[in-house]
């Protein structure tokens, strides 16, 4: 990517520059998901995650009431793998998949190709703006896709607020450096008192815009947000910014371009934000009660029957990489944002 004379960037643009650079950025340029990737994500681990969602997906339409049109709008299918699963989970289900129409947001033209490749036999539309769906019940599922929008980060000195940049006139000496902000200006954009009772704060002003249009759009014409991503629920903030290379940690600001740049959720913000929009309702419980509510064990005993042993302990192996406390379990969390009159609540 081209340098200019001087480059200072606030974080959030130097994150955009670095992942989404319309010719160098990392989910530009390359496919970084599975094992010759830089991370593993829960479909990827095993089908059964993808199939306890497109069983609570069916659930959450007929609390609908069963639309006769309805757009389910995956953001950010990644490879693909999880859209597969799920339409051949909804084959069961006719009438659904007749009155579904099957969309994606994708950021990513190398992404897109890998998607259209993977899911080469059914009618998906594309979308690149969210606000171009119809007005007819729309269903979302975000699976790790707000930790892969950019952050902003701000930190309290001496009751003065102070924006974090990076400096990368030398590419291969970029540094951090902060500089004195309003933050009363930063919350009259976003509308909501971020610093209160803060001396730190993370937050994606563009990931607010995508929380905020998707709530508008719910409100409008029903339906709701299913958000599964790795975050935390403490009323303080954290510094949670971090790059990963090959599965392991990388730094933030070495290899601009080639390191996946991500932050964990805090969902305790995401709760406040949806709450002041009034009309929503917000549920929130861990990966682990989420699948184990929705029967993934019983599924895993019922697809290993008739299996031999080391099938059978794969199956097993992978349920365990999903559920258990000190893997995934408990640092993913599932948040469904729907209307307040709708009392649905599986899974939760």
């Amino acid at each position: 990517m081209k340098l200019k004379k001087s480059h200072n960037l606030s974080l959030d643009k130097y994150i955009d520059l670095s992942l989404y650079d319309k010719k160098n950025g990392y989910y530009i340029k390359k496919n970084s998901f599975g094992k010759d990737g830089d991370f593993i994500t829960a479909p990827n681990i095993s089908r059964l995650f993808s199939e306890m969602i497109a069983i609570w997906i069916v659930s959450f339409w007929q609390s609908l009431g069963a639309p006769r049109k309805f757009n389910l709008i995956e953001l950010g299918a990644g490879n693909g793998e999880m859209m597969k699963v799920l339409i051949e989970s909804f084959q069961n289900f006719p009438l659904f998949l007749k009155s579904c129409n099957l969309i994606i947001h994708e950021k990513s033209p190398s992404l897109i190709k890998i998607q259209k490749k993977k899911l080469i036999k059914t009618k998906i539309i594309w979308i690149s703006k969210i606000n171009e769906l119809k007005k007819i019940p729309n269903i979302f599922i975000a699976n790790e896709f707000f930790d892969a929008i950019s952050i902003k980060q701000f930190r309290k000195k001496n009751n003065l607020w102070f924006e974090k940049f990076v400096n990368f006139e030398d590419k291969n000496k970029a540094f951090f450096f902060e500089k004195k902000i309003d933050i009363k200006k930063v919350e009259r954009k976003i509308n909501f008192k971020i610093s209160q009772n803060q001396n730190f704060v993370e937050y994606s002003e563009q990931g607010l815009n995508y929380l905020k249009d998707i709530c508008k759009i719910i409100k409008r014409s029903s339906g709701g947000l299913l958000l599964i991503d790795y975050g935390y629920t403490n009323g303080k903030m954290k510094n949670t910014l971090q790059a990963i290379s090959n599965h392991k940690f990388a730094n933030i600001l070495e290899n601009i371009g080639n390191v996946d740049i991500t932050h964990n959720i805090n969902f305790n913000f995401f709760k406040k934000f949806t709450k002041q929009m009034g009309g929503l309702e917000n549920n929130l419980t861990t990966q682990k009660k989420f699948l184990i509510k929705m029967g993934i064990k019983q599924r895993a005993e019922i697809i290993s029957k008739d299996q031999n042993f080391l099938k059978k302990a794969d199956i097993y192996y992978r349920l365990k990489r999903l559920i258990d406390e000190k893997q995934m379990g408990n640092l993913f969390k599932f948040m469904l944002i729907k209307n307040q009159k709708n009392k649905f609540k599986l899974g939760f």
